[in-house]
């Protein structure tokens, strides 16, 4: 009997993960190639120069620049930080701390494909307000602060050729091997919750707000969950019966706050500043939830408008793309564990690289120092190897201005 429930509970897994990994790919792949696209056309070199200056105009920049971009809630860190050094308001910052890892564009595809088009309507739209509000939050608390004015720097002109290599790079490397791995844990996650948890459990159990919306953010904000990750589970979840809005308060909460970026807001920018944000963003997610269901019975509770799209789209594409998308994420997840051979001239020890995006923005850093001829990266050990004729302070200032801490520099004999 044993075996048969388990036999069951297996066949149950594998069918909602599939059922999900499906109806996500398509969506998930072109929101892959849409991020690549914006990396290039929106460098860190032009968000940074648009967020110095007083006032809340840098703050709603702050927020616009962040709802598109494909940063998780490790890779927005070393931008935030940079942001900072350059000469950016503790607002902005905070602005660009909470819409950049709440969606992405890839996200909003993803949502759109997996949870229907009220969420993927209403999720960036909140993440947005969300940047506004908190800087002008923290402009109203935070008092007078000598800022930098924007600089205006221009981006130098780069080929055609260059550029769509960078954009293949960052789509179907980069970004996947960043987020790659809590898109399989989410799918995983929604799938187990799919097949483990009793059909309307929490409409019968937890549909009241007062329960189900505590619940949510308690689990969330510890959490470290991406935007993209964070799906599969809040749709697993409204198919047992969550209430839509407690459902999107995770949404929100999860990828805008864990652990790590909470200790980096507190150093960074003050504890003030870090009571400001953790408030703010839980009072913002309830209330965004709140709102969604209100808004969501005004139009009738029409089930359709929280429908994912995915699972409409012919079963030939929905195979295909998972194929695609298995492949592009087995690809960027050997990619990211090979480790390159770091017995080079110059080692620097950089302790807060984290994921491939700290990679790829380091080496990019280094590559455009006069006499570096090459750049490896153990990200395990924390270590970049340089070869080349070079400046041990401009190596220390490239790292440092792209928002990472140099620990030490060995130069070897």
């Amino acid at each position: 009997m044993g075996f048969d429930v388990l036999g069951n509970f297996l066949i149950d897994f594998f069918r909602e993960c599939l059922a999900l990994f499906n109806s996500l790919a398509p969506y998930l792949l072109l929101g892959f190639l849409v991020a690549g696209i914006l990396h290039v056309l929106l460098p860190r070199d032009t968000v940074v120069n648009h967020l110095g200056g007083r006032g809340i105009l840098p703050v709603i920049k702050a927020a616009l620049f962040g709802v598109p971009l494909p940063l998780c809630s490790c890779g927005v860190i070393p931008v935030a930080t940079s942001l900072r050094k350059e000469g950016a308001s503790r607002a902005s910052v905070l602005s660009f701390l909470v819409s950049t890892p709440t969606t992405g564009v890839d996200s909003i595809l993803a949502t759109y494909s997996l949870m229907g088009p009220l969420f993927a309507v209403f999720r960036p739209i909140t993440a947005l307000l969300m940047g506004i509000g908190l800087g002008g939050i923290s402009l109203l608390t935070a008092g007078h602060e000598n800022v930098a004015p924007a600089s205006g720097t221009p981006r130098g002109q780069t080929s055609m050729a260059r550029n769509i290599k960078e954009i293949a790079e960052y789509a179907f490397l980069e970004l996947p091997g960043d987020i790659g791995r809590w898109v399989v844990i989410g799918v995983l996650a929604g799938g187990f919750l799919s097949a483990v948890i009793p059909g309307n459990l929490f409409a019968r159990y937890l549909g009241n707000p007062l329960i189900s919306f505590p619940l949510m953010i308690i689990v969330a904000v510890p959490l470290y969950v991406c935007a993209t990750g964070s799906i599969p589970i809040a749709a697993a979840l409204i198919a047992k019966g969550l209430n839509p809005g407690a459902a999107l308060a995770f949404l929100i909460a999860g990828p805008a706050t864990n652990t790590v970026t909470i200790t980096v807001v507190g150093k960074m920018l003050g504890r003030r500043s870090l009571v400001t944000y953790l408030v703010s963003i839980i009072l913002m997610a309830l209330g965004a939830g709140l709102a969604f269901d209100l808004f969501y019975r005004l139009l009738g509770g029409n089930a359709l408008l929280i429908t994912g799209a995915g699972r409409h789209l012919p079963l030939w594409l929905q195979i295909s793309s998972s194929v695609l998308l298995a492949l592009v994420l087995l690809r960027a997840f050997f990619k990211k564990t090979e480790k390159e051979e770091v017995d080079m001239g110059l080692l620097v020890e950089v302790p807060d690289m984290s994921c491939q995006h700290c990679v790829m923005t380091i080496k990019k850093a280094l590559s455009r120092i006069e006499g570096v001829r090459e750049v490896k990266i153990d990200l395990e050990k924390k270590i970049v190897g340089i070869e080349g004729d070079v400046d041990e302070e401009k190596v220390r200032e490239a790292i440092s201005s792209s928002g990472y801490t140099v620990k030490s520099i060995e130069k070897k004999d």
